[in-house]
């Protein structure tokens, strides 16, 4: 039985989402196929691995995946026949996996950090590998790209906390004489709307790109724009497909962490969206091209605005490692197309264990 550690928790500002993701992949695994094993990691970067996974009630989230935060342990950072095995320095126990779902969000772990410790360990995991987590992490580096082939993206001024101090008033009279205010404030390298505010006005910009730098040294100052939001997901690795589009309809006065988690009616999944065929089918081949264009892999959920007073969409941002929870737009997607949680989770370790074969027949030694 394939032995899968579901890694989860993590030292960014979305800990608790995952841990709320997580517990929902553990208790859609197929157990007659997987031995699921918890990984959690604390907000302190510690690993610690459990065989014995217990889901526990969330007064915010429902439920969430424990961190059994017991023992020093230890893992292989070198290649031992696609396992990853955990060694506890105290008692001696030892825990292996044979390959990682990541369930696990944000900084040090969606942005390509991760995945670069799998690869050194030769273990198979899914989504996307790590220059794909790292361009779609890096908001400001997936758009220059993505603008670059011809992909509209909403407009942007990028801003580094190193700088802004000098640079603040240039880029506030930039943001005036180019699309103004209200306007959006970023971190580059985040998710789940986390470190996101909207700002109205010139005084309140700096305080919120101060308070947008807590999260990421690069902060991005964006248009704000009268939308739809529109999502679709993405499955595949070279020869991938596209879900139908979903919209998110917030109730509150844009899609926030508050509205995506802690508020129950926050928003309405409207599944699929309203949207004329022609102009659906644009945005998801717009969402293929996009998927291709940044080296993702495993699985993608991309984020469309379409501007209600103009009609034109812009490719917003994409998500590899998007959220899994029982109400998550990602799953929601694929169960309206017939593919239901369980069988979803089948697909995206066997897309790993298919790129995990295909690397298995590279040389890494040259013999003339």
């Amino acid at each position: 039985m394939l032995r899968v550690g579901i890694v989860f928790g993590g030292r960014s500002g979305e800990h608790d989402v995952s841990r709320c993701s997580a517990a929902s992949v553990l208790q859609n695994l197929d157990a007659s196929k997987y031995q699921a094993v918890a990984i959690g990691i604390d907000h302190d970067g510690k690993w610690y691995p459990d065989d014995s996974p217990v889901v526990t009630s969330d007064d915010v989230f429902g439920s969430v995946l424990n961190i059994k935060k017991t023992g020093n342990w230890f893992f292989n950072v070198y290649p031992d026949n696609g396992r990853l095995n955990f060694f506890e320095k105290e008692s001696g126990k030892n825990i292996s996996v044979d390959m990682i779902f990541p369930v696990i969000h944000g900084t040090y772990c969606e942005d390509g950090k991760f995945q670069g410790i799998l690869e050194s360990a030769g273990v198979p995991y899914v989504g996307a590998n790590v220059i794909g987590s790292a361009i779609g992490m890096d908001k400001d580096v997936a758009k220059r790209l993505l603008d670059h082939a011809g992909i509209p993206v909403v407009p942007w001024f990028t801003v580094h906390k190193s700088s802004w101090d000098k640079t603040s008033e240039f880029t506030t009279q930039k943001i005036k004489m180019s699309f103004g205010f209200p306007c959006f404030v970023k971190p580059a390298n985040a998710g789940s709307s986390v470190g996101i505010y909207k700002v109205k006005n010139s005084v309140e910009l700096s305080e919120k790109v101060l308070k947008a730098f807590e999260f990421d040294t690069k902060v991005l100052i964006e248009k704000a724009i009268d939308c739809r939001e529109i999502e679709f997901a993405v499955l595949g690795n070279d020869d991938p497909r596209c879900s139908v589009a979903g919209e998110i309809v917030p109730n509150h006065e844009y899609y926030s962490y508050e509205a995506k988690y802690v508020d129950k009616n926050g928003a309405m999944l409207n599944i699929p969206a309203d949207l004329e065929s022609e102009y659906s089918d644009n945005m998801r081949q717009c969402a293929l091209e996009a998927y291709q264009l940044l080296c993702l892999k495993g699985m993608c959920r991309i984020d469309f605005f379409i501007d209600k007073q103009t009609d034109k969409f812009y490719l917003n941002e994409v998500n590899t490692l998007p959220g899994f929870t029982s109400v998550s737009m990602y799953p929601k997607l694929w169960d309206y197309d017939g593919v239901a949680y369980s069988q979803l989770l089948d697909y995206l370790i066997d897309l790993a264990l298919q790129i995990y074969a295909e690397k298995q027949t590279i040389r890494f030694e040259y013999d003339d």
